[in-house]
């Protein structure tokens, strides 16, 4: 590895990063899977010979790489490593304590996560950064979605004004991201509805297929609670549909768990037990976590089709689910037969 080779491949995962936001993911992922090594490899160069800089900005553009490829600790032991370098330019610096912390909350590491994001917000206020500054706000508000609401909202409406007439839009869609997520948590669906929709707007004129994708299962969540449950059903399908032809395993768990919720609220407990099957299969082998308003979402599911089917029924059927591979789990949801009898004769038999 040499100065030339390494930062041309900072070029390419920052086109590839860009890549990874539409229809052609995976063959984006795929390019980026065979070169990793020397990904690694200019990473490892960039650290040692001391140029943070760089080792920061290309681990900031693999972020959605380890997180689709289950990579997410290579990830960690990269950011320790290069942060652990005498500080650079600061503002790099503080962008990449969020891309750390973003980095290690899809696994569950929260406190870590947090601390991250407390020193980014630092790092933004000092160097002027709104982009930082809003991010890693709604970092930290997504954690507190675990167990404070109120901070959470406090938290996010704080970044959107850090960011009004700043011309940022990175850090204003994330914010709102979270805000509407943390509104439907909280029982405020006219505000969640709207947000949501303005973001898949956003993701429609922007062709960021992986955003509209993910508003569209949260406001499906939303429309599900109003009871406009063919809505949701449309929206949780067509969220499936944009991540099964991406290939990210990750949001497949998240919308074949939206297409479990609106199935149960439609009465088709039989069906939507095996959905949530394979929503854990997905989840499982994506190496992930459930983030805290699909774990709500998840085990409301749960709770309401135990109660119904009762505990042995619902075990097998989930498990019928769980034994299902990802192109047939998904198949299996995208199916959605309209009549009951349809729907029963599709189901998967235990043995």
């Amino acid at each position: 590895m040499d100065a030339p080779t390494a930062e041309s491949l900072i070029t390419f995962a920052e086109t590839s990063r860009k890549g990874l936001t539409g229809f052609d993911s995976k063959s984006v992922l795929a390019e980026l899977d065979r070169r990793h090594d020397d990904l690694i490899g200019a990473l490892d160069w960039f650290i040692g010979a001391g140029r943070p800089d760089e080792a920061l900005r290309l681990a900031g553009d693999l972020v959605p790489f380890w997180m689709a490829t289950k990579r997410i600790d290579e990830g960690d032991a990269i950011f320790e490593r290069a942060l652990a370098l005498p500080m650079g330019d600061p503002a790099r610096r503080g962008r990449a304590l969020y891309d750390h912390g973003y980095l290690i909350f899809w696994a569950g590491h929260y406190d870590r996560a947090g601390q991250l994001q407390r020193q980014a917000v630092e790092l933004g206020r000092e160097t002027n950064d709104p982009t930082t500054m809003a991010l890693s706000l709604a970092g930290l508000a997504r954690i507190a979605l675990d167990s404070d609401l109120d901070e959470a909202k406090r938290l996010l409406r704080e970044a959107i004004v850090i960011t009004d007439c700043t011309g940022d839009r990175l850090g204003r869609s994330s914010a709102m991201h979270v805000l509407g997520v943390a509104s439907q948590m909280s029982g405020d669906f006219e505000e969640a509805g709207r947000l949501m929709r303005e973001r898949i707007e956003l993701g429609r004129e922007m062709g960021n297929q992986a955003l509209i994708a993910i508003e569209s299962a949260n406001l499906s969540m939303v429309e599900r609670q109003l009871g406009n449950l063919e809505h949701a059903e449309a929206l949780a399908l067509e969220a499936l549909q944009i991540v099964s032809r991406r290939q990210d395993e990750l949001q497949t768990a998240w919308m074949l768990n939206s297409v479990a919720a609106v199935t149960a609220a439609q009465g088709r407990d039989d069906r939507a037990a095996v959905l949530i099957g394979i929503a854990d299969a997905v989840m499982d082998r994506a190496g992930g976590e459930w983030p805290p308003d699909e774990r709500i979402q998840h085990d409301g599911t749960v709770a309401s089709l135990t109660a119904r089917l009762g505990s042995d029924v619902f075990e097998q059927r989930r498990a019928s689910g769980k034994a299902m591979s990802t192109p047939d789990g998904v198949a299996f949801a995208l199916a959605q037969p309209a009549e009951p009898a349809a729907a029963a004769a599709a189901l998967p038999r235990s043995t």
